[in-house]
């Protein structure tokens, strides 16, 4: 299972906030996630602390704090902003996470996951340290309908896949300094990977996809994955692969609010973005890379890559160089 590539600015440098004041933590769970309300102690010292660093759209926050209740309200959903999910880690201490009508009780090791687009609660009736990893939805490839069925539900209990992805967090939290270093973008692309094998193992374990269609738009979406080096992936070749036809096809992505063109493209800058920012492919020209991935013309690339990112592949690149 793979990822679209995280994108955006470079990395950021560790920032540290600690406070013995509730209302400084109160602004502070805010600006560092997404809009929350945060409810605890009407009086006496607070203490708590907020580290945290990204690279690109990845964020790592670890979270110190008493007893405190945060909750991501109709009201707070309706003011607008990006989408994201976040992935809780309890590294001491425990909370309970409420979602869907669902809720766990999350102990040191336990590791969940959660959508800002919908409510929820996190509840902590102690002391707590907490991982928080926040990446925009559109990271994964796997429907929402999907991951919506393993929100608030512990995808690290034994036998699970979390519990591999719940060490590779735990073990990054312990150097946050080097999600912001040359190769942070390799070590978030890399806990993204875990991730969405953490998800998709989940869901397999839970019950298997049993609608025809989006079985078949999975099975299309992992053929694309993996000859989306091939200069022969078309829609026609697509269908043909599935013993469907091109109108057929077109249907299943329309469905998805996008075009197999416009999908199949997404996909290959994506994997574009994620080589030119890896310093150990910096001697590759971004004419090689882009090649490999379906663009043999370098300045369509180059036009294609700065409409989607802002920037030129060469200027992305040189932000990574140093």
């Amino acid at each position: 299972m793979m990822h679209a590539p995280v994108h955006g600015a470079a990395g950021q440098p560790v920032s540290f906030q600690r406070s013995h004041d509730f209302e400084a933590f109160r602004e502070s769970v805010s600006s560092s996630f997404v809009p929350l309300k945060v409810s605890g102690p009407s009086q006496g010292v607070f203490f708590s602390s907020i580290r945290s660093a990204s690279a690109l759209d990845f964020h790592l926050t670890e979270l110190t704090a008493g007893g405190h209740q945060v909750e991501r309200t109709p009201e707070l959903i309706r003011q607008g902003g990006e989408d994201y999910y976040k992935v809780s880690l309890v590294l001491a201490g425990s909370s309970l996470l409420i979602q869907d009508s669902r809720e766990v009780f999350l102990q040191p090791g336990d590791l969940a996951v959660y959508d800002t687009s919908r409510p929820y609660s996190v509840i902590s009736e102690e002391r707590t340290r907490v991982l928080v990893a926040m990446f925009p939805k559109s990271t994964f490839e796997l429907p929402e309908s999907q991951i919506h069925q393993i929100s608030a539900v512990n995808l690290a209990a034994p036998g699970q896949l979390g519990s591999l992805a719940a060490a590779l967090l735990a073990k990054v939290s312990t150097s946050l300094d080097q999600l912001s270093g040359p190769f942070g973008v390799r070590i978030a692309n890399s806990c993204l990977d875990v991730l969405a094998t953490a998800f998709a193992g989940s869901l397999g374990a839970q019950r298997p996809v049993v609608d025809p269609r989006e079985k078949l738009l999975a099975d299309i979406h992992a053929y694309i994955e993996r000859n989306l080096a091939s200069p022969d992936l078309t829609p026609g070749s697509i269908a043909a692969a599935h013993y469907i036809s091109t109108r057929h096809l077109h249907g299943l992505f329309h469905s998805q609010g996008v075009t197999v063109s416009a999908w199949i493209r997404q996909q290959r800058l994506a994997r574009c973005q994620r080589e030119l920012s890896d310093p150990f492919l910096v001697n590759r020209s971004v004419a090689s890379i882009a090649a490999s991935w379906g663009f043999p013309d370098p300045a369509h690339f180059s036009r294609t890559f700065k409409s989607t990112f802002g920037e030129s592949p060469r200027d992305f690149r040189m932000r990574f160089a140093a």
